[in-house]
């Protein structure tokens, strides 16, 4: 699977800044030493930054729903970051990009999706998604 993680090996970890100087490169210095980084070093996205990633992108710089989609799949897609359990994070995404839920909220409708796992919330939006994934697969949610 592109961008999953190749254990046994020693990693180092990008954080938020390092990823969004590289999406936006809107400064000369620093967004060449980020693409430096991630096009020479294996490097992992840990889910958490990927999640302030996507909260930056979105609340920071107003970049769109879809455009966050495509840049970040394109970096695990293409291999430029590793990730434990990137489907769940590109499925993610793909819910992101077409609905109005909270990024960390189509985390917890890809593990259930994906990973089956139950998810429970008081959140009525994240709710009916959940349950129409559900009806769909046949599997319940609370």
């Amino acid at each position: 699977m592109p961008g999953s993680m190749p254990w046994g090996k020693n990693m180092s970890i990008v954080d938020a800044n390092i990823v969004l100087r590289y999406l936006l490169d809107d400064h000369s210095e620093l967004s060449a030493k980020a693409a430096d980084i991630l096009e020479r070093h294996s490097v992992t996205l840990p889910v958490e930054v990927g999640c302030e990633v996507v909260y930056v992108l979105q609340k920071v710089y107003a970049v769109e729903r879809k455009e966050i989609q495509q840049q970040l799949g394109a970096l695990l897609n293409e291999g430029l970051v590793n990730m434990d359990k990137p489907a769940v994070f590109l499925k993610a995404l793909e819910c992101y990009g077409d609905s109005t839920l909270d990024f960390v909220d189509t985390l917890l409708w890809a593990y259930q999706i994906l990973d089956r796992q139950e998810v429970f919330t008081f959140d009525g939006k994240l709710l009916k998604q959940l349950q129409r994934a559900a009806e769909s697969s046949g599997q319940t949610s609370s």
